[in-house]
């Protein structure tokens, strides 16, 4: 604060004070204020200076401080990398770490040991305690027997976290708990043994053998032996008692078929080794459910494998305990087979049959959970290993008989008794195919997987299938090329024109217009077949959630199933959709194509058989006699070939095609008729007469093979009741006709109308034609 600033707060206090003179009486009180004021300031001043010298001297002394510590630390630091350079320079530590080594080493090892034999100590101890209570109480043997195995699965686990470490010791205490097994499933056994052979099995009566108490009771006891392995083991347990029972079968079995004599023989595994084994189950089937399946449904029907016929039925029990000499029988013949594609398929056939009597016959599920799939049998055992050869062998079978059945003299001849009349007739050789095609479906429709069904479908069926199409097609293509200008260009052998002379073309469009209908119809019914809808459903659902589609089934592609079978694979629209829909549209196809073809034939051959008719000049004769007239000579030509055609291809085609194909052929010959008869000449009243009488010739043939038939021909024979109006009479005249035609249209409709061809279609403007062709009108 500066003197001025001073000056002018005392000057501001003074005025402040001393405002009045009474004021100076009071200046002694102020001064005294003023002193005191000044006292407290000095006071507060004193002490401030006082706390400051106070801290700058505890901030000197705790200075001091840190640099001691400072200084202590440098220095011992300086001490401590000294020693560090002492240390780094001798060589004592580790000369001492060196020699504590192999006794440490040898420490733990002498542990370890001790660890080891502390834990095989247990081991023996629980082992012993199983065999102390066999063959006496075997589900007290079961309780160390269980902790031994659970002290196993324990030191794998163990082993696995630790690398594969102590392998001696887990392997050890492996193969004691499987040794142990092995001795408590042999002592209990050999107890049921001894039991069987006092009772001289199996040479007991079946139907009135009873079980007595003592084999019930080992029956049992080996049953309580083994159900905590039944309960939690992931494969199919072969029961022992079982086991035991079939002991005698299978050695049986072995010296029938596995042995030097004639049955061994791997041709004779159907004739004699599966009777065999299905003989033998139904004459112990009773025997073996009577006396045994109380035990069975009491120690496993309130459990998880309750649904598990091998654990419930005992006939399914000793089946299992009987298969693994039938796999052993097959993998030997097998090998000895090896290369023979025909005893293959025959083996195939044969093993999916005996997997059905096991199936169906004795309700034998192999243990199975899934229901609605089942056991796959020993046929799905075979062929994780021989379906690729089996799918060749049956693919090579079946395209050497549809080759042969091609090359039969009768393969292209319509087979006129395959139906009854008014159905299309199809070719031998269509028959045959669909009849082969049939048979490839009984060899793989029993097979259980789906990849192996879809590829006998797509790669035999579809094959031949394709195969027989591209012969359908290949004769269109040869009929073209015969019959068009453009074919006949490049060369046509007079054997050829030939073949189509007479009903020669006819014959060769119907054979493959009805062999296609029948492929068509064919592959439509299978489509309704279970068998093919359960395939299609399968198809579907794999399609929609199968995210690998370069393999949908078999190795086969998305894209590759879909382009042979149909193109809604994957796709929502199930209910339109089946195996054969690309199929069924080729075929569909070339069925069409034959039936166009077809029409163009007739018209073709109508407008060569007519053409003298179409020029007759005689329609302008003058003759009395007007009722009975006979034919136009130059129509008989073409009235005989017109019943030959519609005799032909009346039994050769179904009722529908038949009218299909002649209604189009009648309606090219009606305009025929119309635009070079009727339109094309003048006619007197013999004419016209003469006229209607050939066309009523033409339409009774027709009507006598199909009726209604000469409908197609209506408004030709509608204009020619026109045309035969009489010139005089009580009714419709010419002159009358001819007058209301003219007037206008209403009074041509009502006159049309009187001569009751108002509904044919005829217009006024035809009317006029029509009646301007007769001469009289001319006139």
């Amino acid at each position: 604060m500066t003197t001025m600033e001073h000056d002018i707060r005392l000057e501001d206090y003074l005025d402040d004070k001393l405002q009045s003179t009474t004021d100076f009486d009071h200046l002694d009180t102020l001064l005294s204020s003023v002193e005191h004021q000044r006292s407290q300031l000095q006071s507060q001043l004193d002490d401030a200076t006082a706390a400051l010298a106070q801290a700058r001297q505890s901030e000197s002394d705790r200075q001091n401080a840190l640099m001691a510590q400072i200084d202590e630390f440098q220095s011992l630091q300086s001490s401590i990398d000294v020693r560090l350079q002492i240390i780094a320079s001798s060589d004592a530590p580790d000369e001492a770490i060196k020699r504590l080594e192999a006794p440490m080493g040898q420490l733990r090892k002498v542990d370890l040991a001790y660890k080891y034999l502390l834990l095989l100590q247990d081991v023996a101890k629980l082992r012993q305690e199983a065999r102390s209570h066999l063959p006496e109480s075997p589900k007290q043997a079961l309780e160390p027997y269980t902790k031994l195995k659970q002290l196993c699965l324990r030191l794998k686990e163990l082993q696995n976290n630790a690398d594969g470490a102590a392998v001696h010791l887990v392997n050890f205490v492996e193969g004691v708990t499987e040794t142990l097994w092995d001795e408590m499933k042999a002592t209990m056994s050999a107890e049921l043994e001894a039991v069987l052979k006092a009772r001289k099995w199996p040479n007991v009566d079946p139907d009135n053998a009873e079980v007595d108490e003592e084999w019930l009771g080992c029956f049992e006891k080996l049953i309580d032996l083994q159900v905590p392995e039944v309960l939690y083991s992931p494969t199919v347990v072969t029961l022992l008692p079982f086991e035991v029972m079939a002991q005698i079968f299978v050695k049986e079995f072995r010296f029938h078929f596995m042995s030097d004599k004639p049955t061994s023989a791997p041709q004779a595994i159907g004739a004699h080794c599966f009777p065999w084994f299905t003989a033998l189950l139904e004459k112990w089937e009773d025997f073996l459910r009577d006396n045994f399946g109380g035990v069975l449904a009491a120690r496993f029907a309130e459990t998880g494998v309750r649904e598990r016929m091998v654990y419930m039925d005992p006939v399914c029990g000793f089946i299992t305990a009987m298969l693994p000499v039938v796999r052993e029988k097959l993998r030997d013949t097998l090998e000895a087979t090896r290369g023979d594609a025909a005893f293959l398929s025959s083996l195939m056939g044969q093993l999916m049959s005996f997997d059905e009597t096991l199936r169906g016959g004795f309700a034998y599920d192999g243990g199975d959970d899934d229901v609605e799939e089942g056991w796959g049998g020993l046929t799905s055992e075979v062929l994780q290993d021989h379906f690729r050869t089996w799918l060749e062998a049956e693919k090579q079978f079946a395209l050497e008989r549809y080759q042969g059945i091609m090359k039969t003299q009768d393969a292209r001849m319509i087979d006129y008794d395959f139906a009854g009349a008014g159905k299309t007739k199809p070719t031998f050789a269509a028959v045959r195919v669909t009849d082969l095609l049939k048979s490839v479906t009984t060899q793989y429709e029993r097979v259980r997987r789906f990849s192996h069904k879809l590829r006998f479908l797509i790669d035999i069926q579809l094959t031949i299938l394709d195969e027989y199409h591209d012969h359908l097609r290949g004769t269109l293509e040869a009929y073209l090329s015969i019959t068009s200008t453009v074919g006949r260009a490049f060369g046509v052998t007079k054997e050829q024109i030939a073949a189509l002379e007479g009903t020669g073309a006819l014959e060769t469009l119907c054979k493959v217009y009805g062999s296609a209908d029948h492929v068509v119809n064919a592959l439509k019914d299978w489509s309704n077949e279970e068998f093919f809808i359960t395939m299609w459903e399968q198809l579907q659902s794999r399609a929609k959630v199968t995210e690998d589609q370069s393999n949908l089934a078999g190795g086969m592609s998305y894209d590759h199933v879909r382009n042979r079978t149909s193109a809604v694979v994957g796709t929502e629209d199930n209910d339109n959709g089946v195996l054969f829909d690309e199929t069924i549209a080729a075929y569909s196809a070339r069925r069409q194509t034959a039936q166009k073809l077809l029409s163009e034939a007739l018209a073709s051959s109508h407008h060569k058989i007519f053409r003298a008719y179409l020029h007759r000049a005689q329609w302008t004769t003058i003759s009395d006699e007007v009722d009975n007239l006979a034919i136009t000579a130059e129509l008989d030509e073409p009235l005989r070939i017109l019943k030959r055609d519609l005799d032909f291809l009346s039994r050769a085609l179904g009722t529908a095609p038949f009218r299909r194909v002649w209604r189009q052929a009648l309606e090219k010959l009606n305009d025929i008729l119309w635009t070079e008869v009727l339109m094309s000449h003048k006619f007197t009243a013999s004419g016209a007469a003469q006229f209607a009488r050939d066309l009523a010739a033409i339409e009774g043939v027709v009507e006598r093979y199909i009726p209604d038939g000469s409908n197609a021909l209506g408004s030709l024979s509608d204009a020619v009741r026109l045309l035969n109006l009489p010139l005089e009479g009580e009714g419709m005249t010419l002159k009358k006709a001819t007058d209301m035609v003219y007037t206008d249209n209403t009074e041509a409709k009502k006159m049309l109308e009187e001569v009751g061809v108002a509904d044919g279609g005829l217009t006024a403007a035809n009317a006029r034609q029509i009646l301007g062709r007769r001469v009289e009108n001319a006139e």
